[in-house]
């Protein structure tokens, strides 16, 4: 475990850290990865499907299993991006995945 108990540190070295983020699913989690050269990123999962949905402050409610635990899952989220200045993913932004390197180019 890392410093909290919503979280698991995959090797004990803080390199790759699992981070609960119920809500979209009961045991949905987000991905944290802390790279050499790229630093920290969140790999998001299903925590937000488009960025608007970061600056609206409010989750779809068709799609998530709890409306409520979603919400307070990215208000975690948000203080500990803040706070370890970590840059989100988000998988679903068409535009920026376009931007993402593809393989065989890697991030280090």
């Amino acid at each position: 475990m890392t410093g909290s108990s919503d979280e698991y540190d995959v090797f004990g070295d803080g390199t790759v850290v699992l981070k609960a983020a119920p809500g979209h699913s009961p045991g949905h989690q987000v991905l944290v990865v802390n790279l050499p050269k790229t630093g920290r990123v969140m790999i998001a999962g299903d925590l937000y499907h488009y960025p608007q949905e970061r600056t609206l402050k409010r989750p779809p409610p068709d799609t998530e299993f709890n409306v409520a635990q979603s919400a307070a899952s990215r208000v975690m989220v948000e203080e500990y991006l803040r706070k370890t200045k970590t840059v989100i993913w988000i998988e679903h932004d068409f535009v920026h995945n376009a931007t993402l390197k593809k393989s065989p180019q890697y991030y280090d």
